[in-house]
């Protein structure tokens, strides 16, 4: 059985706020086993306290992954089974909390929790001829790392349960059509695109893009009005910060999108 492994490494060509490259290396088809998880929560619980993190881009090595692994799941008692699954969504819970943009840049196969995990992703960019799908269903299970939760918020619940209903799955440019994917271009430039993608959020007010993601994501687990009474006090806290006082000034007197954000 492969081991496990996956790798974090700065992108050499970001500006000023550091944008992290994840990833996934467990040959042939990245299949995620418990190994794989702990290192995926251990990875992600690490990114989200680095202050001087902008970004974050996730990727796998030819494939993104295949999804939970068979292998390891099967023969085992229920407590084993029920065990992995918590670690599975304990680890796209993890990189979805990630204070900083996160985008997925995916080839081959996302599949099962490989798909799961590009969910959790703010942003997805994806190989023209990737395959994306739930096929859970073809085991004899659901998906057990948020899909049936965060697929439908993605793309409406119609087209959300017709793809875990039947276990389908999708290009990446027919994900593109359904509003699972952001982007699909050829397979030797996806990381480069997720890497542009990147490094533009990683460029904008930090304070301000770690807001704006807590209020979207937060936001949108309770009703409207918890949300908008969220998005009231961390307007109110970015306002009292050195940047929106530069930006505010900066526009007054530059013109628009000239500021320069120091992060405090």
């Amino acid at each position: 059985m492969s081991q496990s492994r996956i790798t974090v490494a700065d992108d050499e060509f970001a500006g000023a706020r550091r944008v992290a490259v994840l990833t996934l290396d467990r040959p042939p088809v990245n299949a995620i086993d418990g190994p794989t998880k702990d290192q995926l929560i251990a990875v992600a619980r690490d990114l989200a306290v680095q202050p001087d993190l902008g970004a974050v881009v996730i990727t796998g090595a030819r494939h993104f992954a295949a999804g939970d692994d068979i292998r390891e799941m099967a023969g085992t008692d229920r407590g084993f089974a029920v065990r992995g699954l918590e670690r599975i969504s304990e680890a796209v819970s993890a990189i979805a909390s990630i204070p900083v943009p996160v985008v997925a840049a995916v080839t081959g196969y996302a599949l099962g929790g490989g798909c799961e995990l590009a969910l959790a992703a703010d942003f997805r960019v994806s190989a023209i001829d990737a395959t994306w799908g739930l096929p859970e269903i073809h085991l004899g299970l659901i998906p057990g790392g948020g899909g049936t939760q965060r697929l439908p918020r993605l793309i409406g619940t119609s087209r959300a349960k017709r793809m875990i209903y039947f276990g389908d799955t999708l290009t990446g440019q027919q994900a593109v059509e359904w509003g699972l994917v952001d982007e699909a271009v050829p397979t030797a430039e996806v990381v480069d695109t997720a890497l542009t993608l990147a490094r533009a959020l990683a460029a904008r007010a930090p304070i301000a893009l770690r807001a704006a993601k807590q209020a979207v994501d937060v936001g949108l687990e309770g009703p409207l009005e918890a949300g908008l009474r969220l998005e009231d006090a961390l307007f109110a806290s970015v306002f009292s910060t050195e940047d929106a006082e530069a930006g505010l000034t900066s526009f007054v007197t530059d013109g628009p999108r000239r500021a320069v954000f120091g992060g405090r």
